[in-house]
């Protein structure tokens, strides 16, 4: 007697961080950590069928995504102990600082029943950005980002512009500490030394602040930029002057 398949669907937001200082370095070589962040609307989709297993992609950012054991997805599956097979709709732009495949292993911690407060701090052994995703909202974030305390903040409106660009993340934090550990004039710390590793990252900062009147904001590591609260047209505005690159709008998911 064949048991129909059970599936699901599952959320996974986007996660943006509004501001990242950098207190220190572990022993380990690991850089400590003091950020806020928030889940956004803009999210991906899992939908999970538990009667086999594989990964696949589909959606306006699968192309060039790996389904193999360096994928977060599966990684987050041998870590729970499950099978599955799991079709993701890649809604969130990847290698941009939104933790695509944060929130995507996160969602596979939740519907495994992997969410007390051990299992957060666990979770940062898959990824930095896994613990925030696995609790959501907005907090702030330490450690090296496994200690998350959840705080309020009103719903904002962001608008993503995600350049053509990859920007390596082990680059950035190696260049930062070549610099010795700047503080950056904005929220982010980072973006001296993303902008030292991509010097394009400056002109795509400098084309966007032209357009909307307002500095940019480095999501992470990068290569997405972010401006907050703009006005309902600018999301056009910038779509017409910047045709090479992804404009999201979205908001802060409460």
């Amino acid at each position: 007697m064949n048991v129909a398949a059970h599936t699901q669907q599952l959320i996974a937001p986007a996660k943006l961080t509004l501001s990242l200082r950098i207190t220190g370095l572990r022993s380990d070589g690991f850089h400590l950590i003091e950020a806020i962040m928030t889940t956004l609307e803009l999210h991906d989709v899992l939908t999970i069928i538990d009667d086999s297993h594989g990964l696949s992609f589909t959606g306006p950012f699968a192309e060039g995504l790996k389904n193999d054991a360096s994928n977060l997805v599966t990684r987050a599956l041998t870590f729970v102990q499950r099978s599955a097979n799991i079709v993701v709709t890649k809604n969130i732009p990847h290698g941009g600082g939104l933790g695509g495949g944060s929130t995507d292993a996160a969602a596979i911690l939740r519907w495994a029943g992997r969410t007390s407060p051990s299992d957060v701090i666990d979770s940062a052994t898959l990824g930095a950005d896994v613990p925030f995703c696995l609790v959501g909202g907005q907090a702030q974030v330490s450690g090296i980002g496994e200690i998350i305390q959840p705080i309020s903040l009103e719903a904002q409106r962001i608008t993503l512009i995600v350049p053509p660009l990859h920007v390596s993340t082990p680059k950035v934090y190696q260049a930062w500490d070549a610099m010795g550990g700047p503080r950056s004039d904005g929220p982010n710390d980072l973006e001296p030394a993303a902008i030292r590793v991509e010097p394009e990252l400056a002109r795509w900062r400098d084309r966007i602040r032209e357009v909307t009147g307002d500095s940019p904001v480095l999501a992470g590591s990068g290569a997405t930029w972010f401006v907050a609260n703009q006005l309902s047209d600018q999301g056009q505005a910038l779509r017409e002057a910047l045709p090479d690159a992804y404009v999201i709008e979205t908001r802060t998911r409460q």
